[in-house]
């Protein structure tokens, strides 16, 4: 499947929210869709489950109208929605029926997800006794209830420890299919540098960056090395010798012209008997993309 958002403008009263906002999501991998707060995200989900209506554009999937009522959507909010005093069991249940599953159905899906998530044995428990963790992974099962073909996360590893985290993730890498598209929104990058091919990142309400998440890291590392050194005069070398660099907590990131100065710097470094530790490409992380985009990654 393809999921194409073609356009899309939202208005809340004077507030322009969205503006022509267009990227496409490809079923089998995981799309990164990130964003400050406030700048678009929620809104733009809001309007692909059918709780808003965009102004203009559309939404097509496989280049037809989408609708939302022929898919089945699981949706796991940033913010907790579930009912603290009610037992875990008779929620998910009643979550998965009122997506349109029998009680029998039902019944199998929480069966099924609860194992899957490690969470069978608090069935009987209500939610506001559990720990945080255990809580998450509640929330997190009911946006899986009825295997959805379309999976909407929004920081779905908020609470979760280390354990728990992997559990997730291994889920998560298991549910990828030809025929289900995943949305996975996350402030914490290295999540999404791990699991996302392909991003797109909005800011006040436009796309300011999309597409492969490895091209887009080749395409703004350029011509830059990555090298590091532990001789204490590596900077004097790199000075003495014109070129352009800066400095983060891994190593120094060189600028060069073209891709044929690669080899001319490591000869030059040698002759300066210089012992060199790492020499590479750089890329830049998801983190540095994010900042030099929309500012802090807050």
């Amino acid at each position: 499947m393809k999921l194409k958002f073609n356009k899309i403008n939202k208005n809340f009263g004077d507030f322009h929210v969205l503006k022509d906002v267009s990227f496409q999501v490809e079923s089998g991998q995981i799309f990164g869709y990130l964003g400050r707060n406030g700048a678009g995200k929620t809104t733009s989900i809001r309007i692909l489950m059918d709780v808003f209506r965009q102004d203009s554009g559309e939404i097509l999937i496989d280049d037809k109208p989408f609708n939302p009522e022929d898919y089945k959507i699981g949706y796991l909010p940033e913010e907790r929605g579930m009912y603290g005093k009610t037992k875990v069991r008779d929620q998910l249940v009643y979550f998965a029926m009122l997506r349109g599953a029998t009680k029998q159905d039902a019944l199998k899906s929480v069966e099924y997800w609860t194992e899957r998530f490690e969470i069978a044995h608090y069935l009987d428990k209500k939610l506001e006794t559990l720990s945080k963790g255990n809580q998450q992974k509640v929330q997190i099962t009911q946006a899986f209830l009825n295997n959805p073909d379309i999976l909407i996360l929004d920081e779905p590893f908020s609470g979760l420890d280390p354990v728990n985290s992997q559990i997730f993730q291994d889920a998560l890498s298991e549910y990828i299919s030809d025929d289900r598209i995943i949305i996975f929104s996350s402030h914490q990058m290295s999540y999404v540098e791990t699991f996302c091919d392909d991003i797109a990142i909005i800011d006040k309400g436009e796309i300011v960056l999309d597409g492969n998440l490895e091209e887009i890291k080749e395409d703004i590392g350029g011509n830059k090395k990555r090298v590091s050194s532990q001789n204490d005069n590596f900077e004097s070398v790199l000075d003495n010798l014109g070129y352009k660099y800066s400095k983060d907590a891994k190593s120094y990131i060189i600028d060069l012209d073209n891709k044929e100065e690669s080899n001319k710097l490591l000869k030059e470094l040698m002759n300066q008997d210089v012992e060199i530790e790492l020499f590479s490409a750089y890329k830049p992380t998801l983190q540095d993309i994010f900042i030099e985009k929309v500012g802090d990654a807050k």
